[in-house]
């Protein structure tokens, strides 16, 4: 008689601690779900913030795009055009001497125009520059700068070529032009040196030129003025891919900027 509430004693500790687990056991269950919940839902507020900051990364690269469409067909097309237009405009039917030479040179300005504007095409094409990677869209970029003026422009490659995501290419490849951009409208150098670094572990960009060069440290403590915010903005660009973005200048003794992004190249 003893034994039989023995049991049921037993059974009922048993079942407490049973219970107990279980009861344990969903609310790890229950905690674990709502810590992956969070998360989920923090993982999704970071690619939304990312995405949003590439879009508005796109949309100021877009806007100084314009500007630069702008200012090309300005000082660059709009003048061989304007040039074709005068040449054509002294035509006289009846000068023979002088016409056949006015006719030729007016069919070189407006073939020169003509390149000028499929170039302009090709680099503002994103779809152009994701198919043909980075190097060699840097490379035409390099290519037109020699035909366009009289720069020195060396490169140099180290280690072999890799591609990179597309969105990375794109950036640092914006952030490219943009350099080239201030070094033609402020450096006043002859000698602009690209270095490319391909190694498993980093990808490094280095533009230098033997230009006048400025203080770094005004960039640094002045907001407002136009280099500096075109520094910030490179930087900024930088950033949304992981890259580190520096800059190196003396006045009288050049520039360099370098892009470095961490890869995993296998």
């Amino acid at each position: 008689m003893d034994k039989l509430p023995q049991q049921v004693l037993i059974i009922g500790i048993s079942s407490v601690f049973l219970l107990i687990v279980a009861v344990g056991i969903i609310l790890l269950v229950f905690i674990y779900q709502k810590r992956q919940l969070i998360y989920v839902r923090e993982k999704e507020q970071l690619k939304v913030d990312f995405e949003k900051q590439i879009l508005e990364s796109k949309l100021e690269i877009q806007e100084q795009t314009f500007k630069n469409i702008s200012q090309e067909i300005h000082d660059n097309i709009g003048q061989v055009l304007s040039l074709a237009k005068l040449t054509i405009n002294t035509m006289n039917i009846e000068d023979t001497d002088t016409l056949p030479a006015k006719i030729d040179s007016s069919k070189q300005l407006i073939s020169k125009a003509i390149e000028d504007l499929r170039n302009l095409s090709r680099n503002l094409n994103t779809d152009y520059i994701t198919d043909l990677g980075l190097a060699v869209s840097i490379e035409n970029e390099i290519r037109l700068l020699k035909n366009a003026a009289t720069y020195q422009v060396d490169t140099v490659v180290t280690g072999e070529v890799y591609r990179l995501h597309h969105q990375q290419e794109l950036i640092i490849f914006r952030i490219f032009q943009e350099v080239l951009q201030n070094i033609i409208r402020h450096s006043q150098a002859s000698v602009i040196v690209v270095s490319f670094l391909y190694t498993p572990g980093i990808f490094s960009l280095q533009v230098s030129d033997n230009g006048k060069g400025f203080d770094i440290n005004t960039l640094e403590q002045t907001e407002n003025i136009t280099p500096g915010i075109g520094v910030r903005n490179m930087r900024y660009r930088a950033n949304l891919i992981a890259a580190e973005f520096t800059i190196n200048s003396n006045l009288g003794k050049g520039t360099m900027i370098e892009i470095m992004l961490p890869v995993n190249i296998t």
